[in-house]
């Protein structure tokens, strides 16, 4: 049995699911996540827990039994406390601005490069005096935050002689039993 996927997934307060044609929804306080769900893995709702089981062990069907236990687990978390993500500019010159959700990047090259993104994305901007600028992006879907954050990094990819670099920094805001922030640096 597959290690992650045989873990039951506790929903909290003010989440609501609904599984219906293969389709999972959750519904939270920040947002709305639909996610599909192979037809190997039948998804059972008891009360507040999810379990989620497979029809055969296959290898294959090992893997569907742990990837989607953890992208409903990824969908709870973000619809009930969200997910955040920083990614501070380090390089002489380097600046950030946005206006809306259109990100101004300032990375050394002759021409600034501005990035449209998704609306289910909060972005901001900070540059104060004598710090490295900072971009904050925030949102419900990790997966999304996560591929915006890896298109940004792009632009420029980290120096081996140089410090110059995009770093980023990953906040999940769930506490644990001590209600200390769990922190993650990639």
């Amino acid at each position: 049995m597959s290690r992650i996927g045989k873990l039951p997934i506790t929903v909290p307060a003010g989440v609501t699911l609904e599984f219906k044609d293969n389709v999972i929804t959750v519904k939270g306080p920040k947002g709305e996540l639909r996610q599909y769900v192979n037809p190997v893995i039948s998804v059972n709702l008891d009360n507040n827990e999810i379990t989620l089981t497979r029809s055969t062990d296959d290898k294959q069907e090992r893997a569907y039994h742990g990837l989607y236990r953890s992208l409903i687990n990824n969908m709870i978390i973000g619809v009930s406390v969200g997910y955040k993500k920083e990614l501070e500019l380090v390089g002489v010159g380097y600046r950030a601005s946005n206006n809306g959700n259109i990100i101004d990047l300032s990375l050394g090259y002759t021409h600034n490069i501005f990035i449209q993104l998704p609306p289910e994305i909060k972005v901001e901007t900070k540059s104060e005096r004598n710090k490295n600028p900072l971009i904050i992006l925030e949102s419900c879907d990790k997966q999304l935050l996560g591929q915006v954050c890896s298109k940004i990094r792009s632009f420029r990819k980290p120096e081996p002689t140089k410090v110059k670099v995009l770093n980023l920094w990953e906040k999940l805001f769930v506490e644990n039993q001590e209600n200390q922030l769990v922190l993650n640096k990639f």
